[in-house]
């Protein structure tokens, strides 16, 4: 079986060494960018990449944009790494479709226990199950989601908040249950992380946002 591709892209050499080193020994084939012109070229040119890890503060092209120009070509998931630890520019990340966010320093063990757990749900292995509720049918395999025969056009973390809701129809959430399992890992963040996803979320769905009822103090539950 072909090695999964990584791009990972810092502008510090020391980091994607610790970066490579930990994610070749998992048996990942890793690329390398120091900045994100240079990154959007390996991108561009290169097929089959799985995932993307970006830093944000970079010469010539900075995460926030190097995000912005892979999004509008393509849905990979991508994590961003930054030095900074401002809510502010978390939600904006997240605004912009990334999948997940680590503030720097972190453990490398983390990183690649978050980049397994994405590839495993991006990559169809989980099984072919299609989910169906209230016009909304939901194929986990194929990761396709589709609104009374139209199909929709959701981030990847939007497919897995909608399926995680469609997976427990009538059951009240908690934002921190919503997080843990959605996100795969204890997230210690803002409510407003999966607010702003629900929002967005919702917004897609039309009228059949209305079928994610909002919990006050507590969370959201799906009913169809």
């Amino acid at each position: 079986m072909d090695r999964l591709k990584i791009l990972v892209v810092d502008d510090e050499s020391r980091m994607r060494k610790l970066v490579r080193d930990f994610l070749t020994k998992q048996n990942f084939e890793v690329l390398e960018a120091g900045d994100g012109a240079e990154a959007l070229d390996i991108f561009f040119e290169t097929e089959g990449i799985a995932l993307v890890i970006l830093d944000v503060m970079m010469p010539k092209m900075d995460g926030w944009q190097t995000c912005r120009e892979i999004r509008s070509y393509s849905k990979v998931p991508i994590i961003m790494l930054t030095a900074k630890s401002d809510e502010r520019d978390e939600l904006q990340g997240f605004e912009l479709g990334v999948d997940e966010y680590i503030s720097k320093p972190f453990s490398p063990k983390i990183l690649v226990a978050r980049v397994e757990a994405i590839l495993r749900r991006t990559s169809g292995r989980e099984g072919g199950d299609v989910l169906k509720a209230g016009g909304i049918e939901l194929d986990k395999a194929a990761h396709i989601v589709s609104l009374e025969g139209k199909t929709l056009d959701l981030s990847f973390k939007e497919f897995e908040l909608l399926t995680y809701f469609m997976e427990n129809q009538g059951i009240a959430l908690s934002r921190e249950k919503i997080l843990n399992n959605v996100w795969n890992y204890d997230y210690f963040g803002d409510a407003r992380t999966i607010d702003t996803h629900v929002k967005k979320l919702r917004s897609k769905l039309g009228d059949k946002g209305d079928m994610i009822k909002t919990i006050w103090g507590m969370g959201y539950k799906f009913e169809a």
